[in-house]
């Protein structure tokens, strides 16, 4: 039985108008998508209606919306173009048996190693990639046939449509809340511009400058189950395994992190690996159907959280929908001004971005402000995936650097023996201030080292161990460990027989080494 609603004060009324708002927001975004991937528009609808029932139906994360998105799109433009679109519906097949693989296996925590300044990073990102996003819809193709921007009157329409929609969608929530400002904007635009015969661009005039088809429509049928027309042998496999681990990669990593989003925004807590289970088997079944695959989807989650939608009822309506529109009612959606679109998108923009990051500076380290800024940088340069990555390797190196600088040591004589006391990590950043420490050639001819409380972390600290006592024994000194752990003992190989063993005070704990992986 599926949870519809979240709570008793979550109605089906605000999912259902929620769902159609981002339905209507849906349609130009799946096909802008799909002609980045260099496949059909039906071919990014369908996956926006599969992957958005589908998940919103098993996910993890009620209220979340998934569909097509740009960064998979970027990645399968070189597929299509070098292999052909049975090859990419074969991809998103096995990118989806990933992702049900990695839910199966639990690796949805991970995602709580990406770091908070990687987060603001992540979603300041995406709020310029969506700002950004917007601008094609200002441009129109000529009769040259390149890309023109708006100009005189029409580019002063644009804009002023634009403007009413992001007011209507600020100033009707403190009238009334009784239907989504979101949708009342794009309604009321709708009116305008029909009731007073604007010449603004529409939906279908978009349609037409992508295709370059004067015919061009979202009209559609059902979904035809499709098994991809691809041989299976190994080079088949050597063509596509690679596409789909990148493309499960980013569809992951884009959809726990706008979990993690609106579990913040919402106070609750979705369910990361349940998460990963439901896009694999959206994506399978999309593959099947002639779907380009999806992801979780930032800006249509914000406005599906902003208009109220925050059961699994949002997100299955959405999708209904947006087949619907498909199947039924082309013409009416075809006829919204872009503009209205526009405006609902830059609202989501402006709610998106962390504008508290500004207010970090001076009160934040500054290796945390690097961190998002690099983040941020990345994303709108190159994708998310590769910006998640460089920013928990910059955070973890950070992390590394300043608990480096924890080490630091107590010493103390007595009757001769010279005792060394060190506290703090001993790891691969570490190990420098750890050698230099110590004398061999000055020291008594008995020293200690005890570390009861020290911690040895890896390898790296291994290594300076054995490599210690190898000091002391050329110089012909006697060296004593204390209060390692047993497994710690079990991995040093020149300093094994110098540890002093007390089963009673000695710790317990794991060494990162892969001799015990």
């Amino acid at each position: 039985m599926f949870q519809l609603l979240v709570s008793r004060t979550q109605s089906m009324k605000a999912d259902l108008l929620s769902g159609l708002t981002v339905a209507l927001a849906l349609v130009p975004e799946a096909v802008a998508f799909a002609f980045v991937a260099g496949v059909e528009p039906l071919v990014g609808l369908y996956a926006a209606f599969m992957v958005g029932l589908i998940t919103s139906a098993i996910g993890g994360r009620p209220g979340m919306i998934s569909g097509a998105t740009g960064a998979l799109a970027v990645v399968m433009v070189s597929l299509v173009a070098q292999h052909g679109v049975e090859y990419l519906f074969a991809t998103v097949v096995l990118m989806g048996i990933f992702q049900i693989l990695a839910g199966v296996f639990r690796l949805g925590k991970f995602i709580r190693m990406v770091p908070h300044p990687v987060m603001l990073g992540f979603v300041n990102g995406l709020a310029i990639v969506i700002f950004m996003a917007q601008f094609k819809q200002f441009q129109f193709t000529g009769e040259n046939g390149q890309l023109q921007w708006l100009q005189g009157n029409d580019m002063f329409l644009m804009l002023g449509l634009i403007a009413l929609t992001m007011a209507i969608i600020h100033f009707l929530p403190k009238i009334t809340k009784a239907i989504p400002s979101s949708l009342a904007a794009i309604l009321t635009v709708t009116a305008i511009v029909i009731g007073l015969d604007l010449d603004a661009r529409t939906v279908q005039d978009v349609l037409r400058d992508m295709t370059g088809d004067p015919m061009a429509t979202i009209a559609g049928g059902l979904p035809q189950f499709h098994i991809p027309m691809v041989e299976i042998n190994m080079e088949t496999l050597r063509v596509i395994v690679p596409y789909a681990l990148i493309l499960a990669a980013i569809g992951l990593i884009e959809s726990l992190l706008t979990l993690t989003l609106i579990d913040e925004i919402t106070e609750t807590r979705g369910r990361g690996n349940k998460e990963c289970v439901g896009q694999g088997v959206a994506n399978v079944v999309t593959g099947f159907f002639g779907g380009m695959g999806g992801c979780a989807m930032i800006g249509q989650s914000m406005i599906n959280i902003n208009s109220g939608g925050l059961g699994r009822a949002s997100g299955i309506s959405a999708a209904l929908f947006l087949l619907t529109f498909i199947l039924f009612g082309s013409s009416l959606i075809e006829m919204i001004p872009v503009a209205a679109l526009v405006g609902v998108m830059f609202i989501v923009v402006i709610g998106t971005f962390e504008w508290a990051s500004f207010r970090l500076i001076g009160k934040v380290p500054k290796s945390d402000l690097l961190v998002v800024i690099a983040v941020t940088a990345v994303t709108v340069w190159q994708d998310l995936a590769i910006a998640v990555v460089v920013g928990v390797i910059m955070s973890a190196l950070v992390f590394a650097w300043k608990h480096a600088k924890h080490m630091h040591f107590e010493v103390r004589e007595d009757n001769g023996i010279k005792i060394y006391l060190p506290h703090g990590p001993l790891f691969f950043g570490s190990i420098q201030a750890f050698r230099d420490r110590f004398d061999p050639r000055n020291d008594p001819n008995e020293v200690i080292v005890d570390f009861a409380s020290s911690r040895v972390m890896d390898h790296s600290g291994l290594e300076a161990i054995d490599a210690l006592a190898d000091r002391y024994q050329k110089a012909g000194k006697t060296l004593h460990f204390r209060h390692l752990s047993g497994e710690c003992r079990s991995l040093l190989e020149k300093a094994g027989s110098l540890v002093e063993v007390n089963l009673i005070e000695d710790p317990s704990y794991k060494v990162a080494d892969d001799r015990l992986a």
